[in-house]
């Protein structure tokens, strides 16, 4: 059976941050920042320093037979997964799922 590959961005707003919670977050702030945003199998959390919104960039693969919007509940549920893990919580989870294997790559010409 064929597999897809996904980028996915799930985008989110924090919950219920206690102080413990904020500390840790904003001590690992750096970490997190959007210029180190990478597509893992793992996943990415990404936030800045207001502690408002973020997002998780992951890859997912799956059969080809499912389409974007499974993929996009694979990308929700591993970013709620991640967030849970260190008892984050979050609001409603948004992803946007785009197709590596759909994307057209322009190669530079030569002349």
């Amino acid at each position: 059976m064929s597999e897809r590959t996904y980028r996915v961005i799930v985008r989110g707003v924090f919950a219920d941050l206690d102080d413990a919670l904020r500390a840790g977050l904003l001590a690992a702030a750096d970490e997190h920042d959007i210029l180190r945003a990478a597509f893992t199998d793992v996943g990415t959390l990404i936030y800045d320093r207001e502690l408002r919104a973020f997002s998780f960039r992951c890859v997912v693969r799956q059969a080809a037979d499912l389409d974007d919007e499974a993929a996009g509940g694979a990308g929700c549920d591993r970013a709620a997964s991640a967030l849970a893990e260190r008892g984050i919580g979050h609001g409603v989870l948004r992803a946007q799922v785009t197709s590596v294997d759909d994307m057209k790559i322009r190669r530079p010409r030569r002349g």
